[in-house]
């Protein structure tokens, strides 16, 4: 025999098949779903590769920018 639920205001909450809950579709949403997620990252990631530019994110720039920064202060 299963525990009986209650709801926050004391009225009890009916039980639940699991077999319903677990079905076919809500597994291929999950799957599908996370698959698009990761799609998008190596997309992503891919991209910046490809077009990273190595000179505009010089680290001698950062500390140029940092020191104007502090002087401006």
């Amino acid at each position: 025999m299963s525990q009986s639920a209650y709801d926050p205001f004391g009225e009890p909450v009916p039980a639940v098949d699991n077999s319903i809950v677990n079905g076919r579709a809500s597994q291929w949403l999950k799957t599908a779903g996370t698959s698009v997620f990761w799609v998008l990252v190596a997309a992503i990631v891919l991209a910046r590769a490809v077009y990273f530019e190595p000179g505009v994110f010089s680290f001698e720039r950062a500390v140029a920018w940092a020191q104007g920064l502090l002087a401006a202060l």
